[in-house]
């Protein structure tokens, strides 16, 4: 069954990488989830995280009519009681929510989020489910792997919530659906007038020649398309980061091409001589290596490079999780979330093989996990010190892949953005604000302000003290009897004015994982062992 799994990856990719196409995943569902929009919805007595940056602020009572934020009014002092002459009044169809010690936040966005694929068994619903499970209200789908028609749909049934999913951002992967590769700049172009006349919402790429990217960057630029890379090194040497970024791209996902951008004695990155790009575990343990050959933090070269990306207004999405195996592979194939919530088949997916992609542990160690903490330590302190002088920095998972479940990943992204130096209060603005204003959404999304849209998140704990109480599995302490116990794990998630309810969507993704483990008889192990 494994090398079924395997096989299969590696015959979609290989179609997709040749023929632009991608075998559709199971659908979600018609919408069965959630309460509301009501006419009048009174989230009381909470602390107010606002998303803008402001520190919380708090009891305020939080009023939404229909689907937008109609008032957020301070209704008294901490430690003494609310004053209910301050109150909104409630109406005869209100739905209130008693939020007394919890704390509110805007919708979270997953600006690197894929549903996943055949080779991951993992139908649309499950993936919405923990998307919404932990906040996230918005996704911005990169390359559209399950098919442009399949993305779009599936976008414009969550726009009218027809299905229990966050909004969608639809990138479509460069020339995916057209007829053989582009060859020519005004291919390019008729390509891009293509997507956006179809609804698409920005371009993927991982790189081309100069002419031809330069083309679709420019196109897209004129119509409103946003543009994100992957500056895949069998590419990168067309066009580095910064050299994108002066071609007009908006957004750089990941990192490759940003150390590319800062070299001083080379212009190729130090490959050994017998390294092979097909071979995962070359592609992953010399990325590794790559920031130690880039110029130094602080340097002239350094700085001047970040200088001239945060000019051209170059957003970086660093999708610091999908890389946290790199650096310590058991606590990530150990965590506690995937006995409860990982299918049988991503978890076959994720298993070492020669094959699948991310799936490189053929022969990963102490040196390999050395290498790569050292290559986070110069990655943070880029990422904080862009954050620093104005760049912006948007939060995106990759789930899917190396160990990383969905919705779980994207706090663990949280945290690692913590480790870099990010204030929580940072972080949270980069979750909300900052990915909105790439989406060109910051109207409507992004802050929980009057005449917004209500795309919040309600939690009973404070997630700036502890951003593991986001986990859809809570935070440990130990309670006044001496006895450990869980809290936190989103409560509420409200999209478009409708509630749902956060623990009840794992409950039913748990049911999925169960009934698969049944019907296979299958129980997840650890990679060699027989049982």
């Amino acid at each position: 069954m494994r090398n079924t799994y395997r096989f299969l990856f590696s015959f979609l990719l290989c179609l997709f990488l040749s023929m632009n196409a991608f075998a559709q995943i199971q659908e979600a569902p018609d919408r069965s989830e959630g309460e509301g929009p009501f006419e009048r919805l009174i989230i009381r007595g909470v602390m107010l995280v606002d998303g803008t940056g402001s520190p919380p602020m708090g009891p305020v009572d939080v009023v939404v009519e229909g689907n937008k934020i109609a008032s957020v009014q301070n209704v008294g002092y901490p430690g003494i009681p609310i004053n209910e002459e301050r109150r909104p009044e409630a109406g005869p169809n209100s739905r209130e929510i008693q939020a007394e010690g919890m704390y509110l936040l805007p919708g979270f966005f997953d600006m690197h989020a894929h549903t996943g694929g055949t080779a991951q068994g993992t139908p649309a619903e499950y993936v919405y489910k923990l998307w919404l499970a932990h906040g996230i209200t918005t996704i911005r789908e990169p390359g559209s792997f399950n098919g442009m028609d399949w993305t779009l749909r599936q976008k414009e049934r969550s726009e009218k919530n027809e299905i229990t999913a966050p909004r969608m951002a639809a990138y479509i992967g460069f020339g995916m659906g057209h007829d053989g590769p582009i060859t020519t700049t005004e291919q390019a172009r008729k390509w891009v007038r293509m997507i956006h006349k179809e609804g698409a919402d920005g371009i993927k790429f991982f790189g081309a020649s100069k002419p031809i990217y330069a083309a679709a960057i420019d196109e897209a630029n004129k119509l409103g398309l946003g543009t994100m890379t992957h500056h895949a090194q069998t590419r990168v040497v067309y066009n580095n980061a910064l050299e994108s970024a002066r071609l007009g791209l908006t957004s750089v996902t990941h990192w490759y091409g940003v150390p590319e951008s800062m070299f001083t004695d080379q212009i190729i990155q130090d490959y050994p001589l017998d390294y092979n790009y097909s071979n995962e575990q070359h592609r992953f343990e010399e990325a590794g290596n790559l920031w130690k050959q880039a110029a130094s933090p602080y340097s002239e070269k350094w700085n001047d490079v970040m200088n001239e990306m945060i000019s051209l207004d170059l957003t970086m999405n660093p999708t610091f999780t999908i890389y946290e195996a790199n650096r310590d592979l058991s606590a990530q194939r150990r965590a506690e979330w995937h006995e409860k919530y990982t299918l049988p088949s991503l978890w076959e997916f994720y298993q070492p093989s020669r094959i699948s992609h991310g799936s490189y542990w053929l022969n990963w160690g102490t040196e390999q996990e050395v290498a790569w903490k050292e290559n986070f330590d110069l990655w943070f302190t880029f990422i904080n010190e862009y954050k620093n002088r104005g760049g912006r920095v948007t939060l995106g998972s990759d789930a899917g892949y190396i160990f990383k479940l969905y919705g779980f990943g994207y706090i663990q992204e949280m945290e690692l953005f913590r480790e870099a130096g990010f204030h929580p209060l940072e972080v949270f603005q980069s979750a909300s604000l900052k990915g909105a204003e790439v989406l060109n959404m910051d109207d409507q999304l992004g802050t929980i302000e009057v005449g917004k849209l209500a795309d919040m998140v309600l939690v009973d704990a404070n997630p700036l003290k502890n951003l593991k109480v986001l986990y859809g599995t809570g935070a440990i302490q130990v309670n006044d009897e001496n006895k450990p116990v869980r809290v936190g794990g989103v409560k509420y998630t409200i999209k478009d004015g409708i509630v749902y309810d956060a623990k009840q969507l794992l409950e039913d993704v748990n049911e999925m994982v169960e009934e698969s483990k049944q019907e296979k008889n299958y129980q997840i192990t650890q990679p060699g062992q027989d049982y």
